[in-house]
């Protein structure tokens, strides 16, 4: 059912209709038609330094063009939009800044910490086509800075600690993937950026993580029983007492039954499939890879998992995994791997982690080929 709108911002002079308000005076300004259920909302959940930013980047690359903060705005904003997804960070809905947290005695997981219902109000309102002047915080101050203008593009991805915390904003999700990282890999990962890109303390670090623990187990991990799709990474089990955490395994547990959405497959779908594929076909290295694949259950949920344990020496050479990888959604023969050697500088390029969040982008790309279809279908309706 389509439905047109109007929008406006109060810094850039846009007038404001909506069909849905009976008896309101219609102005001339921007206008845009679409199907009423205008925007596909995809929720991606970890905790901070899980990797949420290059599963971002390689999601967006899948839509093709670079996703870049808004032209114009604040240079500090979290945003990124490319022409056709819009990617907001949820850590703008903190209803305290960096100060106010400390005074307070909570962290940036307590919900007390976020405005929930801006948040939902906001999600919800560019599910329908409208636009919103969305909060910054800002995270080189630790301020919460002046909004900013989010129009509503063809696919929203709000990502951050709480996604599919509020059950309002998990019934607005199309789709949910949550980022589980144990607690050893976690820490390598964050270490590396908080040091690296924000200049933190190797103590203060550790300090934080410890900090974070309480809170992260009582309202961040339970998210994970809601998400339709879960990467967890974990320690290798090739290599025994492994302590160095170079080598990863990594699963793509993947929940039955979710619309517009089929799970990848190993060989048989639905069988239980245990492969080292290593040989003449794919170069490995010590401790080589090893893939699984099964039914399982997940928080009783029926699920099917897809497991690599190793990483690949050439990337070209994932031709050869990809073509016994069933129901991947994609366009063309090697396009997997074409998405990984595009981005072979990508943290996670050489394992299951880069593997799994290519292939995830792949089927959020065919959700919102299928629920654009299926709009187009509805007729079009004119509200006045």
């Amino acid at each position: 059912m389509a439905v047109c709108t109007a929008y406006t911002s109060p810094s850039h002079h846009h007038f404001i209709f909506s069909t849905h308000r009976p008896n309101r005076r219609i102005i001339t300004g921007k206008i845009s038609c679409s199907s009423e259920t205008n925007t596909v909302v995809i929720g991606l959940a970890a905790d901070s330094g899980c990797g949420k930013s290059t599963f971002m980047r390689r999601l967006t690359s899948v839509f093709g063009g670079a996703a870049e903060p808004p032209k114009g705005g604040n240079p500090d904003s979290n945003t990124l939009i490319s022409s056709t997804t819009t990617v907001i960070c949820l850590d703008d809905y903190h209803s305290l800044d960096r100060t106010g947290r400390k005074e307070k005695g909570v962290t940036a997981l307590d919900p007390r910490a976020n405005d929930f219902d801006l948040m939902y109000q906001q999600v919800k309102d560019l599910k329908e086509g409208k636009a919103v002047e969305k909060p910054i915080y800002n995270h080189v101050s630790g301020l919460l800075d002046p909004p900013e203008l989010i129009r509503p593009p063809k696919i929203l991805v709000i990502e951050g600690l709480h996604p599919m915390y509020d059950a309002r904003v998990r019934e607005l999700l199309d789709f949910s993937i949550y980022l589980d990282i144990s607690n050893e890999v976690k820490f390598a990962w964050k270490i590396q950026r908080d040091m690296a890109e924000r200049g933190h303390s190797l103590e203060s670090i550790k300090a934080s993580i410890e900090a974070r623990k309480p809170d992260f187990n009582a309202y961040i991990d339970p998210q994970k029983q809601y998400a339709d799709c879960v990467i967890e990474v974990l320690p290798t089990q090739l290599i025994p007492d492994d302590n160095e955490g170079k080598i990863l395994r990594v699963k793509l547990v993947m929940k039955e039954g979710v619309k517009h959405f089929s799970p990848v497959y190993l060989f048989d779908e639905g069988s239980t499939v245990s492969w080292i594929p290593c040989g003449r076909k794919l170069t490995c290295s010590y401790p080589g890879i090893k893939f699984f694949y099964g039914p399982d259950t997940y928080f009783d949920h029926e699920v099917s998992v897809l497991e690599m344990d190793g990483q690949f020496d050439r990337l070209d050479e994932l031709i050869y995994v990809e073509s016994h990888l069933s129901s991947l959604s994609t366009k063309f023969y090697g396009e997997v791997t074409q998405q990984m050697l595009k981005h072979s500088d990508f943290p996670g390029s050489n394992n299951g982690t880069g593997l799994f969040q290519t292939i995830v982008g792949l089927k959020i790309r065919d959700l919102f080929e299928q629920v654009i279809t299926e709009n187009s279908s509805a007729p079009a309706v004119s509200k006045v």
